[in-house]
């Protein structure tokens, strides 16, 4: 009788190990595919991200230098007393940054108010004292509030001391009623779409 060699369980054991390696391999190179996909795709996410977060940024600045065309006021580092000009915005209006106190407050010139309005909450942050207790008229009609006198304020290179103005009640946000408390102090004209404040004339 023929004697039949069978293959010992060894042999066999080893083919499932080399077959088990290589599908451990596979997978780890389909793991890597998939991380370096979703690594990929989140640098891809994060790019975009960023430029949606500079466009969101820049289309804040214009619309907040169409708003305002004076804000850099605030920052003016040039001698005192030298003439200010001033760009309408884009409603047509003269908008401003200058300070009260040395506290930025972004104005809303008006030579048809007669004192420097500044709203309620404004105030109170600037910690403006009140004064006596008056009416005014407002876009909604009269309200009562009060009269307060400002230590300084400062625009451009001009500056006034002892400002009469008002704590109004009527106004909203954050934007000061520049009048003619201040403006009266130095000349004003007006070129079209600019306004020239400059230290007034002598005599």
């Amino acid at each position: 009788m023929l004697n039949r060699v069978m293959p010992s369980s060894g042999v066999d054991i080893a083919g499932k190990q080399h077959h088990s390696t290589r599908e451990v391999v596979e997978f780890s190179v389909k793991d890597d595919d998939k991380t370096l996909r979703r690594t990929g795709i989140g640098m891809l996410l994060l790019f975009w991200l960023i430029v949606l977060g500079m466009g969101a940024w820049w289309f804040q600045g214009l619309l907040d230098e169409r708003r305002n065309p004076n804000a850099d006021l605030v920052q003016w580092v040039g001698e005192g007393n030298e003439p200010i000009t001033l760009e309408r915005n884009a409603s047509g209006h003269f908008v401003a940054t200058g300070r009260i106190n040395d506290q930025p407050v972004e104005f809303l010139l008006d030579t048809g108010a007669s004192l420097v309005a500044v709203p309620t909450n404004l105030a109170d942050r600037l910690g403006l004292q009140r004064g006596a207790s008056a009416e005014f008229n407002t876009a909604n009609g009269r309200v009562r509030g009060h009269l307060t006198t400002i230590d300084e304020i400062t625009l451009g290179g001009l500056s006034a001391k002892d400002v009469r103005g008002s704590i109004n009640p009527g106004l909203g946000g954050e934007t000061a009623l520049l009048g003619m408390s201040f403006l009266r102090r130095f000349d004003i004209e007006i070129r079209g779409a600019t306004m020239v404040l400059s230290p007034a004339s002598q005599g």
